[in-house]
């Protein structure tokens, strides 16, 4: 879904950092919260891809790419660090890094793989707003936005694990909306399948088949979260907070996921 009217400028003067950002939901993310006028971090494992995306971005004045592993506490604290002292503020954090490596029954799952999704879908994430607190958020204020799932809502039968992680990042969610207010908003979204090479083993054999279960008839897209996030972390949405709101093209509506 696209939209021929540019967005306002809600958002100059304001500083954001996207993790997970050199593609899919997080680089659209990053896009639509530089058109409306922040500058903004953007970090990510590969370097390469990075600075690809970053130059995708356009305006090199307000993109900063800094390479890094979320799950690494020393990167994090790196990207918020290098994010406030090129930019000189951090007021929004959008917390979009995940990972699913582990496909099929619980009770067959390889430990270590759920392990590793709960570090980096979970515990990156909570130190990421433990590391943005301590840098500025926690003096200036500031709005957060996990990115959750529909399958942190409803059982799934295939990415269990991924669900779970979804799940605890919904209730993290929550338990810092209450900690960190008023100052400091919290909020997650939950999309459903998206089009990104992340979400792509669950449409490719049949994208029309997929998206015939949504009442919307269609897959989402990277903008169609991206502009929810941008909603939430506006001023807009300055009495929203703790809440995770479903990005789904209506598919829990029908009562499936």
């Amino acid at each position: 879904m696209t939209d021929a009217t540019p967005p306002a400028q809600d958002l100059a003067g304001r500083t954001a950092l996207v993790t997970g950002a050199s593609r899919g939901i997080g680089l659209g993310v990053a896009r639509h919260l530089l058109d409306r006028g922040a500058a903004v971090t953007i970090t990510a494992r590969r370097q390469a891809e990075l600075e690809e995306a970053a130059a995708s971005l356009g305006a090199p004045e307000r993109v900063f790419a800094l390479p890094g592993n979320s799950g690494d506490a020393g990167a994090r604290a790196a990207a918020v660090d290098g994010c406030v002292e090129r930019f000189g503020s951090l007021d929004v954090l959008v917390n979009n890094t995940g990972i699913n490596p582990q496909y099929g029954p619980l009770v067959h799952a390889d430990l270590a793989a759920v392990s590793k999704i709960f570090e980096v879908n979970v515990v990156a994430a909570l130190g990421f707003v433990q590391e943005a607190h301590r840098a500025w958020m926690g003096a200036h204020g500031g709005a957060v936005v996990n990115m959750a799932s529909v399958g942190g809502l409803r059982s799934s039968g295939v990415i269990g694990a991924y669900g779970a992680s979804k799940a605890a990042l919904i209730r993290l969610t929550e338990e810092l909306a209450w900690e960190l207010g008023p100052d400091i908003r919290v909020n997650a979204v939950a999309p459903a399948v998206v089009k990104t090479r992340f979400a792509e083993a669950l449409y490719a054999d049949g994208e029309e088949s997929v998206a015939s279960r949504y009442p919307m008839r269609r897959l989402g897209t990277p903008e169609d979260v991206a502009a929810l996030v941008g909603f939430l972390v506006s001023d807009a949405a300055s009495w929203i907070t703790g809440e995770t709101v479903r990005v789904d093209g209506g598919l829990l509506a029908t009562g499936s996921t």
